[in-house]
């Protein structure tokens, strides 16, 4: 939870690899004409709609496209009472369960340069939404992590290195102490926004990935998703009261073991709200590594997911074109 050395090395990492990659997205948006005609959707964050789209046309599997069948005309001119009931059915609901369980798979697989986890992100705009178990069980699978366990050690030591908290001490007793403090933090910070709450307020804690769209877009909506995430049921964007509010109590837990810190609530805020803008530099990074994994590493975590919204964009702005070059022709 305190502010350390290890978050300006990888602002650092973060910035650099920015700057580096930028003229080539920039090019790469002017080829296949990413960038939205419509000023003001450049600068407020969406949803990131068009893989939801492209979801319908396109098989995510092996990109090819998918005809609805006609019986699914006739099932749709059904009652209202009939979908209900289908909404119900216990096998469609262990469908639900199985494409969920498949996604978390997935994800725990996800890792940045192959050592960061990004158990936590979905590069699936359109996943099926967590159970409170699934949550959980994320959060555990990440808590285990040997990168959750080494962050702390670096963390401790670099504590330790520059006399922070003195009231650990100093020796191997003095970095245990500040060792078990940074693994805390981690721990339950994270258990508290990404588990707990979520599961009580009904929100999603994972980071849906853009992955199409202008630089500067896809920058702010990976901001703003710090303080925005999407409902549980209706899968809509509301503000994230559970990764803001995680981040102020586990700041308040934190006073019981760090020394020379009392618990007078202020503290508990000012903490919350840092760690929650420095989650933008972590929302920053999950945004653009695939792409750098592209540009550098020639390898696709995405697994083609990002060339399908690209192509869903391109889709999507020449039926536009053709919809206006028509009513000019009448």
């Amino acid at each position: 939870m305190r502010l350390s050395l290890s978050w300006i090395v990888v602002s650092i990492f973060y910035g650099t690899a920015f700057l580096t990659l930028a003229p080539s997205l920039a090019s790469q948006e002017t080829g296949q004409a990413l960038v939205s005609t419509a000023p003001p959707q450049e600068v407020i964050p969406d949803a990131p709609v068009p893989q939801v789209e492209i979801a319908a046309a396109i098989d995510p599997q092996n990109g090819q496209q998918t005809q609805q069948p006609a019986a699914a005309s006739t099932t749709a001119q059904g009652s209202s009472s009939s979908s209900q009931n289908q909404a119900q059915d216990p096998s469609t609901q262990q469908t639900q369960h199985q494409k969920a369980e498949e996604q978390i798979r997935e994800q725990e697989h996800q890792r940045i340069a192959g050592i960061v986890p990004s158990f936590n992100v979905s590069y699936r705009s359109d996943a099926v939404s967590l159970t409170a178990a699934e949550k959980f069980k994320l959060q555990f699978h990440a808590a285990i992590d040997p990168y959750t366990f080494a962050i702390a050690a670096i963390t401790a030591g670099l504590g330790e290195a520059q006399d922070s908290d003195t009231g650990f001490g100093w020796g191997p007793g003095g970095y245990g102490e500040r060792w078990a403090a940074a693994y805390g933090d981690n721990v339950i910070g994270n258990t508290l926004g990404n588990a707990l709450l979520p599961s009580i307020l009904h929100q999603d804690p994972r980071y849906f990935r853009l992955g199409h769209g202008s630089i500067g877009h896809r920058f702010l909506y990976s901001a703003a998703t710090s303080f925005i995430c999407k409902h549980d049921n209706t899968g809509k964007w509301e503000p994230n009261y559970s990764n803001v509010l995680g981040n102020m109590i586990a700041g308040e837990i934190s006073t019981l073991y760090y020394p020379n810190s009392k618990s007078d609530g202020l503290q508990a805020v000012e903490t919350g709200l840092t760690v929650t803008f420095e989650g933008t530099f972590g929302a920053e990074l999950q945004e653009f590594w695939p792409d750098i994994s592209r540009r550098f590493f020639h390898k696709d975590p995405t697994h083609g997911l990002d060339a399908q919204a690209r192509a869903a964009d391109e889709a999507a702005k020449q039926k536009k074109q053709q919809e206006e070059s028509q009513k000019h022709q009448q």
